[in-house]
């Protein structure tokens, strides 16, 4: 690609985003993070370090947004996080940034699949349930005496 008299290696200055994640109902605050951090990642090891304030930044939202979707995206199966160290320069050890992971999106895919084919079972018991005159108690929930 030729922008004036330089050319843009398209690797570089791009990076796609799958399509499936629109099929996720993911939050808009979750898809601008998720697209965030595959503008950043190294592609060929999935990962990238960077902080929650830097997203915020990046993003125009407040870091305790960025930790609340950070933690979805991970139920969701998109990312893996894991903290990293930092060493000062008087040798004492500190937190540093995340390190998020780049999953596969086949793992979110299938488990947004499995919640839904959960959340129809559960609604098919419950109809079931209510048909037969019994009350219904879903599975997750405990019965008390």
């Amino acid at each position: 690609m030729m922008i004036g008299n330089q050319k843009r290696d398209v690797k570089k200055y791009f990076f796609m985003l799958p399509n499936a994640v629109f099929e996720l109902g993911l939050h808009v605050y979750e898809l601008a993070i998720y697209a965030y951090l595959l503008r950043i990642e190294d592609r060929r090891t999935w990962q990238c370090v960077v902080s929650y304030p830097t997203i915020a930044d990046k993003l125009g939202i407040s870091v305790n947004t960025v930790a609340k979707y950070v933690g979805l995206l991970e139920e969701h199966g998109l990312i893996a996080t894991e903290r990293t160290d930092v060493i000062t320069r008087d040798g004492l050890r500190r937190n540093g940034c995340l390190r998020y992971t780049i999953l596969p999106i086949k793992n979110a895919i299938d488990r947004f699949h499995e919640r839904q084919l959960s959340a129809l079972e559960q609604a098919a018991a419950q109809q079931r349930a209510e048909k037969s005159g019994v009350e219904f108690v879903p599975p997750d929930k405990e019965q008390s005496a």
